[in-house]
């Protein structure tokens, strides 16, 4: 069996087996092994494009000189030129002649010179290496010559030439750029499996990105032209979706007879992560690619916001903290066109979710970049559950699948299994966004379980499992391709999504008790105030904060006011009755007109009611009448207050919901019209939900008896003891 490439699987492993054995030989006594990476991987792009430059080394070097010479400050165009490569050294050694170095320190010199040597595009790679660092760490172990011998070794080869022997004898193929692609990735998931907390971050299995390759690709391969395409990531970890969609692409429209190329963008603000896309990139001699893998946080800095793209495929981070992007975007003042828009009747129509988890930020930066063209944009993104259901109605999150629905975006979202990833066990979904849907599908989205769909592994990878199948690839693709319904697709309008969050408001009622025991004990509380002895304290007050006086500042001065404090006693006692006041409004009228004829100023029943000592006359009754403000409108009582949801289509509206499901049964109950928000949730299991079938009663029979006689008599020998102890008891 071979690769795509010629180079056949034995071959492969071997050159992987060899290279992770450099870290077991040279690195175990000094790096960890989940660090080992830190020098594997920039070393193995070290010796790649180190061989890639040998043949017109000599030659680059001729014309550094020329160029010096002449003056010439910008020497990069021409340098690459020679070199046949986007990339260059300039440094007089290459990395086998470092080993003709007479000391350890002569060696990090002249490595360092080595490295220097190369052009600004390689440098900013090994910068976020940070593999300076490791120079120094190795250097000073003693373990830095034993590292370049291993990688400069005749028993492999990680140029695109053969070795062969004087026999002309091929003693190594050459590795591709295809080849040395696919052995990068073999290390990284490698190191990944190393690294499982880790993993998720870096590295998408590749059945799911294949899936979503094909997912992206396919539904469009008609509307395929001899063009130029371009592919975005803007969470682009490893830039592997990127690629394997580049390559689906390239593959379809070779098969229908078209000439396409691609084009990958991608942004990652993970700075290994970032320089390993781009050492991915260089290292397949994709030539100025890597200028369009741009380093930095998509969402507080966006480098690709002035472009737009056929096809982005990403999986973002989720239920991560956004709050550093949340301060360099302004705060609470972000005005970002992406997640803030003028929409409907909301000229700041608002779409940022909560702190905690900004995974559907990445989806409205990609919406950002739709391409309005004939085929359009085609997203694929991975979320978790919570971006189908989080966030209150009007809320960050609700708003942006609100806007999603009705702009009709949507096309499908499919139910990945639990456990398909590395580091976590979640369930997961695939979300297929297009600003150009097929007529079949306007207006609608489609919901896919294909949580069932799975192949279990031999061993696991890290939390990973199970993996998706080529028939299970099949499956999934035919379900969205069919686009009906059955046990594992179900279709629905946008507006099934929808709902009103209404507010039920239903009237304060109070009842007022001027009971003699309720006067005796205002009375003894106004005593231990000082009241009547007219020298109210604070530490008098604050020992009286137990028996329902509030310790604000207003209430602390009416207190200290003895003379209207009497006063409200006065009032009270003169309005003493053995019934209730079921009026609350007519008491309070007769209670502030009695005060008015005190003579003092603003004595009303709102005022002593502040201090809260009123609070032992009054309570809430369901029989006393409802309480009306100043202008007419009944008071809410907050107590009682509730929501309820409303689904968009529900038959009637909100007034007719009201009239069925609220009136029956709160007939003095009311719609708070001001507050009613619209919210949109997408509560996938709920379509897909099925009950555990219950065992019948004659199976539960048959099982009881089946213990009974697995008991083998237990039951008579228990029963027989109790017997003894009965008898022992009666004598």
């Amino acid at each position: 069996m071979s690769l795509n490439n010629g180079l056949s699987t034995v071959e492969h492993n071997r050159l992987v087996s060899f290279i992770w054995s450099v870290a077991d030989d040279c690195l175990r006594d000094v790096y960890v092994r989940g660090k080992y990476r830190d020098v594997i991987l920039p070393m193995t792009v070290i010796r790649r494009l180190d061989s890639v430059l040998e043949p017109t080394k000599k030659q680059v070097l001729e014309t550094k000189k020329m160029l010096d010479e002449n003056g010439v400050l910008n020497q990069g165009v021409a340098l690459s030129g020679i070199a046949g490569q986007s990339f260059y050294n300039t440094s007089e050694f290459t990395l086998k002649e470092l080993l003709n170095s007479t000391s350890n320190q002569n060696m990090r010199k002249n490595f360092e010179s080595y490295l220097d040597g190369f052009s600004d595009n390689v440098k900013e790679i090994l910068q976020k290496f940070k593999f300076h660092t490791q120079i120094t760490t190795m250097s000073e172990a003693g373990i830095l010559g034993s590292v370049i011998e291993k990688f400069t070794s005749n028993n492999i080869n990680l140029s695109p030439y053969e070795v062969v022997d004087d026999n002309g004898k091929v003693l190594h193929k050459g590795l591709d750029n295809h080849a040395m692609g696919t052995l990068f990735e073999e290390l990284i998931r490698k190191f990944n499996e190393e690294n499982n907390e880790e993993a998720g971050e870096h590295f998408t299995p590749r059945d799911v990105v294949e899936l979503m390759a094909d997912l992206a690709i396919l539904p469009v391969m008609d509307k395929i032209k001899d063009s130029t395409y371009t592919i975005y990531d803007g969470a682009a970890g490893t830039l592997g979706m990127g690629t394997v969609a580049a390559e689906k692409l390239e593959s379809i429209a070779s098969q229908k007879g078209k000439t396409v190329s691609t084009h990958i963008f991608g942004q990652e603000v993970n700075p290994e992560t970032y320089a390993i896309a781009k050492a991915d990139i260089l290292i397949k001699g994709e030539g100025t690619e890597s200028d369009h893998v741009y380093y930095g946080s998509t969402l507080s800095d966006d480098q690709a916001y002035d472009k737009s793209f056929d096809f982005m495929l990403s999986n973002p981070p989720y239920g991560k903290s956004w709050k550093v992007d949340k301060e360099k975007m302004g705060g609470d003042s972000i005005s970002d066109p992406r997640f803030i828009m003028n929409y409907g009747e909301n000229p700041e129509y608002s779409m940022l979710p909560r702190v905690s988890d900004g995974q559907l930020l990445f989806l409205l930066n990609n919406i950002s970049k739709m391409k309005n063209t004939d085929m359009g944009s085609r997203i694929l993104e991975v979320h978790n559950g919570s971006a189908l259901f989080t966030g209150d109605a009007e809320g960050g999150e609700s708003n942006a699948r609100r806007y999603m629905l009705e702009s009709d975006l949507i096309e499908a979202i499919i139910q990945l299994p639990e456990n398909i990833f590395y580091n976590t066990g979640i369930t997961t979904y695939i979300w297929i966004l297009s600003n150009r849907k097929e007529e079949r599908r306007k207006g609608k989205i489609q919901l896919i379980d294909a949580s069932s769909m799975k192949k279990s592994l031999r061993k696991n990878m890290g939390k990973k499992n199970c993996e998706l199948s080529t028939e299970d690839k099949e499956t999934i693709i035919s379900l969205y391709s069919n686009f009906e319904e059955n046990e594992y697709s179900k279709i629905f309008s946008n507006e099934d999504f929808g709902y009103y969050k209404i507010t039920i408001e239903r009237p304060l009622r109070i009842k007022v008790s001027v009971a003699e025991e309720k006067l005796e004990k205002l009375k003894l509380l106004m005593e231990t105030l000082g009241v009547f002895d007219e020298e109210v304290t604070d530490s008098k007050i604050k020992k009286a904060e137990q028996n329902g006086l509030k310790q604000t500042k207003a209430s602390k001065a009416e207190v200290k006011n003895t003379e209207k404090m009497i006063a409200y006693y006065e009032v009270l006692k003169s309005l003493k009755n053995s019934d209730d006041y079921l009026d609350y409004v007519s008491f309070e009228k007769e209670f502030n007109k009695r005060a008015k004829d005190k003579g003092l100023k603003q004595l009303t029943l709102s005022k002593f009611s502040a201090t809260g000592l009123f609070d032992m006359f009054s309570e809430k009754d369901e029989k006393a009448e409802p309480i009306k403000k100043s202008n007419g409108e009944l008071e809410p009582d907050t107590d009682l207050r509730d929501t309820e949801i409303v689904p968009l289509l529900f038959e009637g509206g909100i007034e007719e919901f009201f009239n069925q499901e609220v009136l029956p049964y709160h007939n003095d109950a009311w719609i708070d019209n001001k507050t009613t928000k619209v919210g949109y949730e997408i509560n996938f299991m709920k379509y897909f939900y099925k009950p555990k079938q219950l065992d019948s009663v004659e199976v539960i029979v048959n099982r009881i008896m089946e213990l009974e006689k697995e008991s083998d008599g237990m039951m008579t020998k228990i029963l027989e003891g109790l017997q003894w102890d009965l008898n022992d008891i009666k004598k």
